[in-house]
């Protein structure tokens, strides 16, 4: 059987998961023909990482018209007798047997005010509608985790049983830690990732305003590549700011207390290396993450492996994933944020246990786990397939 897998997304932070499942499923040397679909600019990564596997070039951008028709036509002359869609998105019109993952349905739930908002309504709904045609068409769905599988199969109205359920895994950064000048002689709370409105770091920016009353020399640091969202973030903080200058009297404001305003206790460090966020998990005091929504919380479970003491919103999936490794918190609730943040910074063996805890709970999972069932899954279609030909 020749089997296409979509790796378009490759390289990306999301397209992590067809990265490693493609170098595991390259180890377990399967019976089937692999052909991998990857842009031009990822073609030797999988050359290096996947030698055995055929790796062909698909330059076609998601959601675009040539994904819809280049792409389908690409698909159709290499007649494969499965395709794996590593994402959603695909060629809605594509009649051939396949295999699609759905993470997660946040983009179909959540604004983005960083996109112009009619533009966004339109491919949102475009989104919303291909959801409920890949559920239908694809053979099989894969999702990361119960929670998801569930909510897939209740808002496209399809049988569970369609789904399997296949988790990721966390890496351990290789990499020698690399620390950050501004941060070596500091305590610190952190978050990195996206900063899109689901991430809730509004609330997070308010509740760390109420935990820096009790934590003088604490900071909050925040990484993630610099866009429109990480700008609206920081003109919310500098609002913050001056609602609170502007409650002091005119002889209380001096420059000692302009240098414990909130924006100075709060670093956006944009990208970082490898190496700088391995240093920021094993120094961090608590890695914090507020989600609303999540398919999995990788960015969690990643600093789990790397010892640092997690507090977890309980939202959505990420209490099935992270188990007893993390303090939960609501993350509607911002006292409720505060006090477990707090209690996690205050409770020398809280936060010990956690450390512990935490790193048991993301041994649990790895990426021969992943690519070994989901080989298991094109198996089982393989199977389908021969019944059908015989009959």
């Amino acid at each position: 059987m020749r089997i296409a897998i979509d790796a378009r997304e490759s390289g990306s932070s999301t397209g992590r998961y067809i990265d490693r499942l493609v170098e595991n499923l390259h180890r377990l040397k399967p019976e089937f023909e692999i052909v991998i679909l990857a842009k031009p600019q990822r073609l030797d990564y999988f050359k290096k990482t996947a030698p055995d596997f055929k790796i062909t070039e698909c330059s076609y951008k998601e959601f675009s018209l040539g994904e819809q028709i280049g792409y389908l036509r690409q698909l159709n002359r290499l007649k494969p007798d499965l395709v794996h869609f590593g994402m959603t998105q695909q060629p809605a019109f594509y009649k051939g047997r396949a295999i699609t993952t759905i993470h997660d349905l946040t983009a179909a739930r959540f604004d983005n005010p960083a996109k112009n908002r009619l533009i966004f309504k339109f491919k949102q709904a475009l989104y919303r509608w291909l959801i409920n045609k890949v559920a239908k068409k694809s053979q099989k769905l894969i999702t990361l985790s119960e929670f998801v599988k569930n909510d897939v199969a209740q808002y496209v109205g399809i049988d569970p049983e369609k789904i399997s359920v296949i988790y990721e895994a966390a890496d351990k950064i290789e990499v020698s830690a690399e620390p950050i000048a501004e941060l070596t002689e500091q305590k610190f709370i952190m978050y990195v990732g996206r900063p899109n409105p689901h991430k809730n770091l509004n609330r997070l920016i308010d509740a760390f305003a109420k935990i820096v009353t009790g934590h003088p020399d604490l900071k909050l640091v925040l990484a993630g590549q610099p866009d429109k969202n990480y700008e609206l973030l920081q003109k919310y903080v500098e609002s913050k700011n001056q609602a609170g200058q502007a409650e002091l009297a005119e002889g209380e404001r001096s420059p000692a207390r302009d240098e414990n305003r909130l924006g100075a206790r709060i670093l956006f460090l944009g990208f970082v290396s490898d190496g700088q966020l391995r240093w920021l998990y094993e120094n961090t005091a608590a890695y914090v993450f507020p989600s609303l929504s999540e398919g999995f919380g990788l960015p969690g479970l990643e600093a789990m492996v790397h010892g640092a003491p997690v507090a977890s919103s309980n939202a959505t999936c990420l209490p099935e994933i992270y188990g007893d490794g993390a303090h939960y918190f609501d993350p509607l609730n911002t006292d409720d944020m505060v006090a477990k943040i707090n209690e996690v910074l205050d409770n020398f063996q809280l936060s010990t246990n956690l450390i512990a805890r935490g790193k048991k709970q993301a041994a649990q999972y790895s990426w021969a786990k992943t690519a070994a069932q989901t080989l298991e899954v094109y198996r089982e279609e393989y199977s389908v397939q021969n019944r059908s030909l015989i009959v």
